[in-house]
């Protein structure tokens, strides 16, 4: 077993652990980035449409180009890479100061010794199991996300007529993909009674290609033996299923876009603790409930563009310096998620640090008002023309926000 040592160590190599580890880097610490992947880039690698980079970079990249910006910058650093190479187990209990890593590598076991831990694993799609839709097992039913691999990297068809289940971007954007090499997409069906992706992919991916979006319904049925041969709707009134008002649709492939998921398998384990996102429960400095041990990006929570996974991550990177230099966290309020709100991130707030923090809503609305209250008093406004659970909001803290809590006081943001 091959035994090394860095000031830190990042599991993950797509836009949030290379902006991290970019980070450590240029503050002189050295620094791991481990990827199960034979490449660094993760999931952009196969995003080939454009859309990336507005922000980041100040112009609008496809996922390969945002990536190889990355990747260069990577390149020219003194970053230790290692590709195709699986972290199995992550022991946060120190030896002297030291986290300890355990990975599987073409070169062998590698016992990994850092003082920081960066998580930046990314998420997974949720499956068919996840959203229990009856029926046998045909060939033909694919996740958005393998579809998507299927076409721009391997090269395959996946089929002709598809039905796709979920308004996620991933799937939206399949939509326009699998019309753009002549498959026919013949609907996309979603649960809620509003979109799940960002207005513009509702436009330049469905409406563009005059594909049908059937709203509050619910697909009931997947029909076929070897092979997808259609799938049952059924519309809801007030979320209640409506039999009569059921109608079938002939296809032979099923995409599902029902929802992403931390990938928090490695953290779990390590012990460390999950909040409502699924991802880590952390503090202002994003570290998690481990002392020295951080989390950012998709792992944490699902991000709506990945020019916020990067700004995260970036931070996360120095935090993670701030920590190698000796600062440790002050006084942390517990932040909550009140009406209207899905989450709040970070979930702990140091009232003596500017914090930015990420919220995601519940609901669609126009004229919206962001809150947040200090011990049920109203401190802080903030008016959002409009707002939606497929984009995330953030809001930009300072101190002053928080002069008169105490280590008792309690954090609440809402929506009205």
């Amino acid at each position: 077993m091959k035994e090394l040592q860095y000031d830190a160590a990042v599991i993950g190599g797509g836009a949030a652990g290379m902006a991290a580890a970019l980070e450590i880097d240029g503050a002189g610490f050295s620094c791991a980035l481990i990827e199960r992947e034979d490449y660094l880039g993760g999931i952009l690698m196969q995003c080939i449409h454009n859309g990336f980079g507005l922000h980041e970079f100040q112009e609008e990249l496809t996922g390969p180009e945002f990536a190889e910006r990355f990747i260069q910058k990577t390149a020219r650093a003194r970053i230790a890479v290692y590709l195709n190479t699986t972290v199995t187990e992550l022991r946060p209990e120190t030896r002297g100061d030291y986290k300890e890593l355990y990975c599987v590598s073409p070169a062998g076991v590698l016992h990994i010794r850092a003082r920081a831990v960066i998580l930046a694993m990314g998420c997974r799609e949720r499956n068919r199991g996840n959203v229990r839709i009856p029926g046998s097992r045909p060939a033909g039913v694919y996740t958005a996300g393998l579809a998507q691999r299927l076409v721009n990297i391997e090269g395959y068809i996946p089929g002709k007529e598809a039905v796709i289940i979920g308004s996620g971007d991933i799937g939206l954007i399949m939509a326009r993909r699998m019309s753009w090499i002549g498959c026919k997409v013949k609907g996309v069906v979603e649960i809620m009674p509003y979109p799940a992706g960002l207005t513009r992919n509702i436009v330049q991916c469905l409406e563009d290609f005059d594909i049908p979006l059937y709203l509050s319904s619910q697909t009931t049925a997947i029909f076929g033996n070897h092979r997808v041969e259609g799938v049952e709707v059924t519309p809801m009134e007030n979320g209640v299923l409506i039999p009569d008002k059921r109608f079938r649709i002939d296809c032979d492939t099923v995409l599902l876009s029902v929802g992403l998921v931390p990938e928090n398998e490695l953290s779990k384990s390590a012990g460390v603790e999950l909040g409502p996102t699924g991802g880590p429960l952390v503090d202002s400095y994003l570290m998690t409930g481990i002392d020295g041990v951080f989390a950012c990006g998709n792992v944490l929570h699902v991000h709506d563009l990945v020019d916020w996974v990067a700004e995260e991550s970036h931070r996360a990177g120095g935090y993670a310096v701030r920590w190698l230099k000796g600062a440790r966290p002050g006084r942390q309020i517990r932040a909550k998620a009140g009406s209207n709100l899905r989450y709040v991130i970070p979930n702990r707030i140091d009232p003596q640090e500017d914090t930015k923090v990420y919220l995601r809503s519940l609901i669609v609305k126009n004229d919206a008002i962001l809150e947040l209250r200090i011990d049920n008093r109203i401190v802080k406004t903030v008016k959002k023309g409009h707002i939606q659970p497929s984009e995330m909001i953030s809001l930009a803290l300072t101190a002053k926000d928080f002069e008169e809590t105490t280590a008792d006081s309690a954090l609440e943001f809402s929506i009205k």
